[in-house]
């Protein structure tokens, strides 16, 4: 197996080595996205939206690489697309825990279910793209119910 200490590309794939953690990768490369979103949920909006398209793009780049590396379609150790769909998730949203946690937890059950079109984005594509792309759908998913409580609250 590649390691991700002798490969850039599974480094920044595996959220800087979180996709090895032995249970429930995908979740650690959320709480990273979390932890990248506290850190720049200051910047100005435009900025930050600039950013979540520079980073899912990189995303997907990456994915197909380690995907390649790793010899394996949509391995486990992979979870920049976690992070991407966790910091769109919780784009626009105040950098406040109750909303963290709240939308932490929505996309981690998005990113799990799969609603439409994610499922089919999943099952149809391949590649760093369907790597990526069903968990941009859970995130903006997500993001969509978190401003829905935003706005009743």
């Amino acid at each position: 197996m590649a390691l991700p200490a002798r490969s850039p590309v599974l480094f920044f794939a595996s959220g800087c080595c979180a996709g090895y953690v032995p249970f429930a990768p995908g979740t650690a490369g959320s709480a990273e996205g979390l932890l990248l979103f506290y850190l720049l949920a200051t910047l100005p909006p435009a900025l930050y939206c600039i950013l979540i398209l520079i980073i899912t793009l990189l995303a997907i780049w990456l994915a197909g690489k380690a995907e390649k590396i790793l010899g394996r379609n949509d391995p486990p150790q992979v979870v920049i697309d976690e992070i991407a769909g966790q910091l769109i998730t919780l784009a626009a949203v105040p950098a406040h825990w109750a909303y963290m946690l709240g939308g932490f937890l929505l996309f981690r059950i998005l990113d799990i279910v799969k609603p439409w079109p994610a499922n089919k984005i999943n099952r149809d594509m391949h590649g760093g793209a369907g790597i990526v792309l069903d968990d941009v759908v859970a995130g903006i998913y997500a993001n969509l119910l978190l401003q829905l409580v935003r706005a009743a609250f």
